[in-house]
């Protein structure tokens, strides 16, 4: 699977070139075109019960395959402002945040963990998309999108508006920012402290943030 991502990091756009039985999985609604010589099928990824887990992770109920009969292109954006990455896994297993996977190989597993209290108040949801298995995986981000190599440094703080994935070989905590006057004081809300080995891959823009902005700023209707 050939592929190019094109106008980043602002507006990018995720095109793969599929040989003759070769299939990407994306997510319902990521498509921009696609050539008719691929064909799409719509289902409940991994059955009923996976596709309600990934509901519950922020993930849609239902992925489109594309699977080409004879060699053509694919093109997927995803719905906000920003960057495409390429991750080629290689039986590993990523965790991802809820409205980053766009799409990835048809043999990779997406499924749902449990991620207890630190991912509920992380800002996550009770689900964490984990990928697994081997073939390109491509992440979305709202804004620009950096990998940090976690080797490197002793202990990593992140927001958690700006987490995009993270490999499973980290170890990672939530936290307030200081005491309770902080958080309430300081703009920052909850972060996630990593350590141990692995990437950890971020965006430059915060959904959370830009809605705390553009909120209060919307006309108020008028009561009746």
């Amino acid at each position: 699977m050939e592929y190019d991502i094109t106008a980043r990091p602002s507006y990018a756009m995720l095109t793969v070139s599929l040989a003759e039985g070769e299939s990407v999985r994306a997510e319902s609604g990521a498509m921009v075109s696609h050539d008719s010589g691929i064909d799409i099928e719509t289902n409940a990824t991994g059955g009923f019960l996976k596709s309600v887990r990934r509901a519950f992770g922020g993930e849609s109920f239902f992925q489109n395959t594309f699977a080409a009969r004879t060699p053509g292109d694919a093109s997927f954006a995803p719905p906000l402002p920003g960057d495409v990455e390429h991750v080629a896994l290689s039986e590993e297993t990523l965790y991802v945040q809820s409205g980053s996977y766009l799409a990835g190989d048809g043999g990779l597993d997406v499924d749902t963990e449990f991620g207890g209290a630190r991912s509920f108040f992380g800002g996550e949801g009770l689900f964490l998309l984990r990928v697994t298995g081997s073939g390109p995986l491509f992440l979305s981000s709202y804004g620009a999108i950096e990998a940090v190599d976690l080797d490197e440094r002793d202990s990593f703080v992140v927001d958690t508006g700006h987490i995009v994935a993270f490999e499973d070989s980290a170890d990672f905590t939530v936290r307030k920012v200081g005491g309770l006057r902080s958080t309430l004081t300081s703009g920052e809300g909850l972060v996630c402290e990593f350590s141990g080995s692995g990437r950890v891959w971020l965006q430059s823009r915060s959904q959370d943030a830009f809605l705390s902005w553009l909120i209060p700023k919307l006309p108020t209707q008028p009561s009746a």
